[in-house]
Parts: C-alpha cells; sequence; structure tokens
C-alpha cells in the first residue's frame, strides 16, 4: 500500500528523531506537554487551565505557548494586560486567569524553556506545561499528555488532507498519559471501556483518563455589561473557534439560539465582522450575545464596540472534569510522582 506524501514525511521525520539523527533535547524544569494528533478543537487550553490549578499549589507553575497566530515575533512574557493581537488568545486567557503563572510565548519551545530557566530562581517556575507540544520534537518533555476527542477517535480518520489528523496515529506511543475529552458527561465505566476497544487504543500500554466539559454561567466580557441579559431566555452566538458543537449543543437545552456566527479558528474579528454581530444584535433587541471565552479575548480589544453591544455580550467560561471517582487523584498522583522522580 502506497503511503500519502505527507505521510511519507511525517515517517522520515518521525525516523530521523527517533534514530537521533535529529538531536532532542531536554529541560532542566520538569515540563508537561499538552498536544493532540487531530487539527484542533480537542480541548488543549481548558486540560491546561486544568494543570494549573491542579498543581498550582504544589508549585510556581509556568507555560510556553507558540501564540498561534499572534503578529508578535520571537520570545515574550505574557502580562495580564497583554493583547491577544500580539501574544496570542489562549496565553492572554491563560494569564488572565491565573496571574501568578508565568506564561510565556514561542514559536521555539527550546529557545522558550532556556529564556523561562533564565529566570531568577525564586521566580523560576517549577513545572513548566507546554502548549500543544506534542509535535515538536526538538525537546523531550518530562511527561507527555495526548487529547483524543471521543467522537474523533484516531482509527475513524484519516490524515490531512483527507481528514484531520495531523501526524501519524502510531505517534500515540510516545504519549505517557492519554486523555480521552469530550466525552457525554454520563457515560459509565463500562461504556468508556468500550470506546476503548473500539478506539484501538484498549491495550496500548498507556493510562488512559475520561473528561468531559463544564459550561459555567455567562460572564460580561465589558464591566459595563447589563447582567440582567444573562438570564435572557433567547440569545445570538458567535464563535472562532475549531469546534464549536459542544456549546452549540449545551445552549440548545437552555436557550433559544436565534442565530449562530460562524469564524475560522483564532479568527480575528474586523471593523465589518463587528457590524455584522452588532446588527444581528439589534435585530433581536432582548437577546444576549454569547461567544467563546478565547473569542472574548481577541474581542476585548477592539475600539469599535458599540456600547448597546457591549451591554449584552457575554462569554460562556469552559472547565473540564474527571469523569470517573478516582480518576482526578490517579492523574494527579502520576503527574507528581513523574516529578518526583525527574532526572535530566
Amino acid at each position: 500500500m502506497s503511503l500519502s506524501p505527507y505521510a511519507l514525511i511525517l515517517k522520515i521525520r518521525h525516523f530521523l528523531y527517533d534514530k537521533g539523527i535529529i538531536k532532542t533535547r531536554t529541560a532542566e524544569t520538569f515540563t508537561i506537554s499538552v498536544g493532540n494528533i487531530t487539527v484542533g478543537g480537542t480541548g488543549k487550553t481548558p486540560h491546561t487551565e486544568m494543570l494549573l490549578r491542579m498543581l498550582q499549589d504544589e508549585m510556581r507553575t509556568g507555560v510556553l505557548s507558540r501564540g498561534y497566530k499572534r503578529k508578535g515575533k520571537g520570545f515574550a512574557f505574557v502580562a495580564t494586560d497583554s493583547g491577544a493581537t500580539r501574544f496570542g488568545d489562549e496565553p492572554v486567557q491563560i494569564k488572565r486567569k491565573f496571574p501568578k503563572t508565568v506564561v510565556a510565548v514561542d514559536k521555539s519551545r527550546l529557545h522558550g524553556i532556556q529564556m523561562i530557566e533564565a529566570m531568577q530562581a525564586d521566580r523560576r517556575p517549577q513545572v513548566i506545561i507546554l502548549d500543544d507540544a506534542f509535535q515538536y520534537r526538538r525537546l523531550r518533555p518530562s511527561v507527555s499528555i495526548l487529547l483524543i476527542d471521543w467522537n474523533r477517535p484516531l482509527n475513524r480518520d484519516r490524515l490531512l488532507p483527507f481528514g484531520r489528523l495531523r501526524d501519524l496515529p502510531s505517534r500515540l506511543s510516545a504519549a505517557d498519559i492519554v486523555i480521552v475529552t469530550k466525552c457525554p458527561p454520563y457515560i459509565t465505566e463500562q461504556e468508556a471501556a468500550d470506546w476503548t476497544e473500539e478506539a484501538g487504543i484498549k491495550d496500548c500500554g498507556k493510562n488512559i483518563y475520561f473528561t468531559s466539559i463544564e459550561y459555567s454561567r455567562p460572564e460580561p466580557v465589558f464591566p459595563e455589561a447589563d447582567q440582567r441579559y444573562a438570564y435572557s431566555p433567547r440569545l445570538i452566538m458567535f464563535s472562532g473557534i475549531a469546534d464549536d458543537r459542544p456549546m452549540r449543543q449545551y445552549l440548545s437545552e437552555d436557550y433559544e439560539v436565534l442565530m449562530s456566527l460562524k469564524y475560522p479558528d483564532h479568527h480575528r474579528y474586523s471593523r465589518s465582522d463587528i457590524k455584522d454581530i452588532s446588527s444581528v444584535s439589534k435585530a433581536n433587541p432582548t437577546a444576549l450575545v454569547l461567544t467563546t471565552e478565547k473569542d472574548a479575548q481577541r474581542i476585548m480589544e477592539r475600539k469599535d464596540i458599540p456600547s448597546e453591544l457591549k451591554n449584552k455580550l457575554f462569554y460562556l467560561p469552559i472547565k473540564v472534569n474527571f469523569l470517573f471517582d478516582g480518576q482526578k487523584d490517579r492523574f494527579r498522583e502520576q503527574l507528581l510522582a513523574s516529578r518526583d522522580t525527574y532526572i535530566i
């Protein structure tokens, strides 16, 4: 069976790293990579935030991201007042939610790690989470976490451009931990076990965990928003994320979704986009206007948001939870054990 050009390139690339022809380095600091094999939409950001909540009381935390689609270049530390255009929406969101965490961006994770490790010892993170670094092989993490979408098992997908796989499914072997994300919240442990068998990962030799999405009450994007809109039974939704289906499904259970405006992933909103959203909002004066937490980071930067839209513009907070009793504790224990035994 012949390989596609993309599959051949991937096989050659991984062969060069596996054989040591292209060198891989490790960091002095304990590092956790969070990544996927599928293009977008597996929940990397909420799982990174879950790790921060879990570890921030144990050690000083850091996050290193490439800052996807940011305009800035090179290495930079992210501040709570940094803009999403220059630093990327995900790093800015994380810094605003976890102000004590060191958040930095750099296309080269290796260079980024070196810059973070050059910080003063009393401020330097004791753990650095590498966002979307599963394909970055120049740096070998202490622990590699692979996210797989419950709705998109690897054995039912194909490599780009015919499917949504950005890497070879066999690369699952490089992960230390597998998390099946976006699971239905009420599945049983037997249903989860059946899923692993159908997905072909039951005997992969990895610890497999299951998480589901939890949405919270809508929060205002701007401080001048009128909280009464949060209780409106009707809403207009807009988003620029890879997969908005879980959010739309959740909202449709409690709201009458009048319109859903879909934009590309990490979309940079233009004046025309704001006019379109405002126009729909004006046509439905009592409706809540709702977006995602990541989109809110980009919207906050715009200076041309009409006051009428600011009054009713909210975002939907998101986090992830482990599904089954004991999984959270076992996951945490596995991470801490890896940290305690980490040797370069």
